[in-house]
């Protein structure tokens, strides 16, 4: 053994960690091939017996780096508000004066009872979208708002289209939008995540499937930050270390990274590690940056009281601070759009929560020219039906239906002041220009600068993608 290495006083056994790692190659070489290799296998992660992708060697480096997309994209960053639950499309931003018309009438095929929306649709804009009043102060952007009004989806199931709305898969766990996003766009921001779904209370239908990254490496999955906490230390569990310094956690970070970054025996890199060492740093350094950007008091109190004093307000501008501070991709969760009864009290009530935060948020992307470069979209996972629900009683309200609904986006590479696609004459279907879900995940993906066909991960054998193998770009709303 050679004299530089060090060896304890007393036994003379070698103290260098080096000593004690050996590669895959050199354990099979000493222990022998057969059933050991068998043994071996089981116990290493299944990513790594299949082929990486072409890239994987970036990603492994730094996975949150920024990357360059495959063409030039005029979408920098995603905020998605997602009404969950399935807002009414009829009475939000698809007005049907002939269902109006036919109220409490026998209407369709199934013999369902009309009902026509108990709000107002007018003009909003110099386009002249009609908009109902629930969204009265939106509806003063919609010249900057791409109204999507022919949507459909596959089953109208709360949990299955939600989590089918965040991931394109109905069967097996897949990436969400907000992963594959990270995964192709790196983030601006190293000091927090790049993929951050902001909630109140408890877990949506589907749980974090909603913001996963499945197969992908789990440095692109979404933090879930619950908003409804009164504080950085509650809204992010753990965020704190109670127990150790900051030297001391970065002096115990630095040597798990000198011990993973040995080579005198060509030792291979594990890619599960590195994103484990990835999703450490990113804590270590997120204790400063997210105490700072969850905390709106930090905002004006003119600006505070642009988005109201609400849930979605807060929630809404916290997802300003964090795309102002290069974070790629920000889900907002707003639940309870599930009116079977009580339509007329409950959605007025919702849509009273988001209408002002989502106005205010429009304009404030605006005057900081953060619009054009943010990718802003609003919906639910389906629509509702024009007949009256048989159990809303005295007080109807919709049932799910998954032939119609709404999806409104703007900012960054959509196209203003349009309406695309229609929906029959009581609002029942989809019957012009036609959208599914795989086609947004492909618009949305077109403005961030991705091909949906062409962003890739290798897994298990295939290629994966978003968009499985369907979707086609809605090209009339971009810009």
């Amino acid at each position: 053994m050679s004299a530089d290495h060090h060896h304890h006083p007393c036994c003379g056994v070698s103290t260098d960690p080096q000593d004690y790692f050996l590669t895959r190659r050199q354990f099979l070489n000493r222990t022998g091939m057969g059933l050991g290799a068998l043994g071996l296998a089981s116990l290493l992660d299944p990513l790594n017996l299949v082929a990486a992708p072409a890239d994987a060697k970036t990603v492994v480096a730094n996975p949150l780096a920024p990357h360059a997309p495959q063409f030039p994209g005029k979408a920098k960053a995603v905020i998605h508000i997602f009404a969950q639950g399935a807002p009414s499309h009829v009475d939000t931003w698809d007005p049907k004066p002939m269902l109006t018309k036919m109220n409490n009438k026998t209407i369709g095929t199934e013999g369902g009872v009309a009902m026509g929306s108990p709000f107002k649709f007018q003009p909003y804009g110099k386009s002249g979208i009609e908009v109902s009043e629930l969204f009265a102060r939106t509806a003063a952007h919609v010249d900057d708002m791409a109204v999507i009004r022919s949507m459909y989806t596959d089953i109208p199931a709360h949990e299955v289209a939600t989590v089918f709305m965040n991931t394109g898969s109905l069967r097996i766990t897949k990436p969400s939008l907000g992963a594959w996003t990270v995964y192709g766009l790196g983030s601006e921001n190293q000091n927090l995540p790049g993929f951050i779904s902001l909630r109140t209370g408890g877990l949506p239908p589907g749980g974090a499937t909603n913001y996963g990254s499945a197969f992908l490496p789990g440095s692109f999955q979404g933090t879930s930050v619950n908003t409804q906490a009164q504080n950085v230390q509650q809204m992010i569990q753990n965020i704190r270390n109670n127990y150790v310094s900051k030297a001391e956690q970065r002096r115990q970070l630095d040597f798990i990274n000198q011990l993973n970054s040995l080579r005198e025996q060509n030792l291979e890199k594990d890619a599960a590690l590195e994103a484990r060492l990835q999703s450490y740093e990113i804590a270590f350094r997120m204790q400063a940056e997210a105490t700072d950007v969850f905390d709106i008091n930090k905002e004006p109190a003119d600006v505070r009281a642009a988005y109201g004093n609400s849930q979605p307000g807060k929630q809404l501008l916290i997802a300003r601070r964090l795309i102002e501070r290069g974070v790629r991709f920000v889900q907002v969760w707003h639940t309870g759009w599930d009116h079977h009864q009580d339509l007329e009290d409950r959605i007025t009530t919702k849509a009273g929560e988001i209408d002002q935060p989502l106005a205010a948020l429009m304009a404030d992307l605006k005057q900081r020219g953060l619009l054009d470069s943010t990718l802003v979209i609003w919906g639910g996972e389906f629509g509702r039906k024009p007949t009256k629900d048989k159990n809303g009683g005295e007080n109807p309200g919709r049932d799910h239906n998954a032939k119609a609904f709404s999806v409104v986006m703007a900012g960054g590479g959509i196209k203003g002041g349009i309406v695309h696609g229609a929906t029959d004459e009581f609002g029942a279907a989809a019957v012009k220009d036609k959208v599914h879900v795989h086609d947004l995940h492909a618009t949305i993906l077109q403005c961030m600068g991705f091909d949906h066909k062409k962003l890739t991960y290798r897994f298990n054998g295939r290629d994966f993608r978003l968009t499985d193998v369907a979707g086609e770009v809605v090209k009339p709303i971009l810009a």
